[in-house]
């Protein structure tokens, strides 16, 4: 199960197949308008975000589709499930900021750490551009101190949470419950 988009793989595939994936490459595109004028890189990848992104819309959102009620909450559902994993995100990075100013670090002094020598990949990384890896993520709660819970997103898709419920309920196992609180988006 993912919990971030992963740009440069999404591209690779050649288009966006579900609501969350496209909320997620709208903010995607979002971040990399302001990364772009750091790295002209970043607009070349952001042109192709946006053709993915044009086609989605184009064949789920015309005026021509219909557009159901579902369809309404599952795009509902999405955005917010995308806004999370963005604030999420965010908090990671100011948390990640925060250890490497106290250190003394920088972005390429971290990027040594982890075994990455370009610098926008690590910018990358940081910007949810592309997902840390869970070594990354390993090595950063160790030499940081980060508890993993800020590293690793701990909310499951409504999917996920439906089938799980499903699974305990056929399980019929007096001893294994779970509260509303063990599925909450954050």
């Amino acid at each position: 199960m993912k919990t971030q988009l992963d740009i440069i793989e999404l591209i690779e595939l050649g288009e966006i197949k579900n609501e969350l994936d496209f909320e997620r490459a709208l903010i995607a595109d979002r971040k990399l308008r302001v990364l772009s004028k750091e790295n002209p890189k970043f607009k070349t990848l952001r042109k192709k975000l946006k053709d993915l992104i044009e086609a989605y819309e184009n064949k789920n959102w015309s005026p021509d589709s219909r557009i159901s009620n579902e369809k309404l909450r599952e795009s509902d559902v999405a955005e917010l499930i995308a806004e999370k994993e963005r604030q999420f995100i965010e908090k990671r990075k100011k948390l990640i900021k925060a250890k490497l100013k106290k250190l003394n670090l920088n972005q390429q002094d971290f990027g040594v750490i982890l075994g990455h020598r370009s610098k926008s990949y690590i910018s990358e990384l940081m910007n949810g551009i592309c997902p840390f890896s869970l070594k990354d993520l390993i090595i950063i709660n160790r030499l940081f101190k980060i508890d993993l819970t800020d590293l690793v997103p701990t909310f499951l898709p409504q999917t996920e949470r439906v089938k799980i419920r499903t699974s305990i309920k056929k399980l019929e196992n007096p001893k294994l419950k779970l509260s509303k609180e063990d599925f909450v988006l954050v």
